[in-house]
């Protein structure tokens, strides 16, 4: 009889974890992400190496996270992108000592930042903030790493480790464009 009072109980405590196991502590309802964010903080990669320029570097604010945008005179498709230290090019100097703390996103386009058509001219120098990120609430540093070898690299400093994104656009006219999002929250 003991036995068959005690696994009652059990069943009823099981049942009671299982019903409310889908249900939120504040609504009654299921839990949603942040925005309908389901990004993940993994390493990002694909595309191959292009041999078209890097000519902008530019950021902006968005209501669900901040956005990096890398802009190319030409088709670019190729980027490996993901949390962790992130070397300079050709030096393999660390970059985090010139970003302002929280977490680091290692950019590695497959592309260069010069112009052969230019006599290699270098839009940035190495170690150079690209962008001003005051009241940001993600971004806190855009960092050029220098690009060697059709390879450049950017040190992109965040608040703290974030679900990020990444998207190939095509646009404007001939050019295409490697976009970074980090959402503000998890």
């Amino acid at each position: 009889m003991r036995i068959r009072s005690a696994l009652t109980a059990l069943a009823v405590v099981l049942a009671g974890l299982v019903a409310s196991a889908g249900s939120s502590t504040a609504a009654g309802g299921t839990t949603a992400a942040y925005c309908g964010i389901t990004w993940g903080s993994a390493e990002k990669s694909a595309g191959a190496l292009s041999d078209a320029p890097l000519v902008e570097v530019r950021t902006g604010r968005h209501d669900c996270y901040d956005r990096v945008v890398f802009e190319f005179a030409g088709p670019v498709n190729g980027y490996a992108i993901g949390y962790g230290e992130t070397w300079t090019e050709g030096e393999g100097l660390a970059l985090s000592p010139y970003t302002a703390g929280g977490a680091l996103l290692r950019v590695s386009l497959r592309a260069p930042a010069y112009d052969d058509d230019h006599l290699g001219t270098v839009p940035y120098a190495v170690g150079e903030h690209v962008s001003n990120l005051l009241r940001y609430p993600t971004l806190r540093d855009v960092v050029f790493g220098g690009s060697y070898e059709g390879y450049s690299t950017f040190a992109v400093g965040v608040r703290a480790r974030l679900p990020f994104r990444v998207l190939v656009l095509a646009g404007p006219g001939t050019h295409s464009r490697v976009v970074l999002d980090v959402a503000h929250q998890w």
